[in-house]
């Protein structure tokens, strides 16, 4: 390899390095001024330009105030029933729509899948006063089951487990089958290993979407104990007028469970990747 060689490719890397960390300050950077702001005392500037990142001294009032002021654990909990309902639903509803529309024939398949596509590009604002006039008639309204119903149910998803299960190998359900397999072992035992990393895709973003779902339940919600964590923060502002500080706190608190989640589901993308990479 010639020093001209070296010199170019220690440029490209150098480069490639620049790169990654504007682009790592442009997407981190609001989270730090966001915890900056949350730690600063009442008598520190959090609109000042360049923004100052250094509390003086970190102070930790800010969070216990956006706890108390506040029924802040309780908009947690709500939230906590919504992802933990929603999500495995969404999941296997997802699933076992996507699974037929990818291995089975039967008439009208490929039109029923085109159809699914087409409320992809339907704006959620539309879809928002239909769903009210169908959670109403089913009297759903302000109830933990009105929030939930419509977001079981996913496009995207169904879209994106039908090509992962599309791209399995016939093989592979031949052996399920001479080995006894019927039709739901070679979706449990086959389809469902396989589309591992996809199913810990979809599981995060439906985490964060319904962590931070915020106009469905503001128009299907009246009593606020039933509240999500991201419409507990909006009445937080209610409550807290112009106190910037304790806003950036309650966001900083709410933001903790996402940052956890989205940490354990990246591990099972990456183990999910390896072990499509050895087979």
């Amino acid at each position: 390899m010639t020093v001209g060689t070296r010199r170019r490719r220690a440029s490209t890397l150098a480069g490639n390095y620049v790169l990654l960390l504007i682009l790592a300050a442009i997407f981190v950077g609001p989270f730090i001024v966001l915890l900056a702001s949350s730690l600063k005392p009442a008598t520190q500037d959090v609109f000042s330009f360049p923004p100052d990142l250094i509390p003086r001294p970190p102070v930790a009032d800010w969070f216990v105030r956006a706890w108390t002021v506040i029924d802040f654990p309780r908009y947690l909990l709500n939230s906590a029933i919504y992802v933990g309902v929603m999500v495995p639903a969404y999941l296997a509803i997802s699933a076992l729509t996507a699974y037929p529309l990818a291995r089975m024939r039967f008439p009208f398949r490929t039109v029923i899948f085109f159809l699914f596509l087409s409320t992809m590009f339907l704006p959620g604002e539309l879809m928002l006063i239909p769903r009210f006039l169908v959670i109403s008639e089913l009297g759903l309204a302000d109830t933990y089951a009105g929030v939930m119903l419509p977001g079981l149910l996913s496009a995207i998803g169904i879209f994106l487990l039908r090509q992962t299960f599309a791209g399995v190998p016939q093989e592979l359900d031949d052996a399920a089958r001479i080995d006894g397999c019927k039709e739901w072992g070679v979706f449990w035992h086959v389809m469902l290993p396989a589309a591992k990393p996809a199913l810990a895709v979809l599981a995060i973003f439906g985490f964060i979407s319904v962590w931070n779902s915020f106009i469905w339940p503001l128009v299907v919600l009246k009593d606020t104990s039933k509240y999500p964590i991201a419409l507990g923060i909006s009445y937080l502002t209610g409550v807290t007028g112009t106190d910037v500080r304790s806003l950036a706190a309650g966001t900083v608190i709410s933001l903790i469970p996402v940052l956890v989640f989205f940490i354990i589901m990246q591990r099972h993308i990456l183990e999910g990747m390896k072990g499509a990479v050895k087979g």
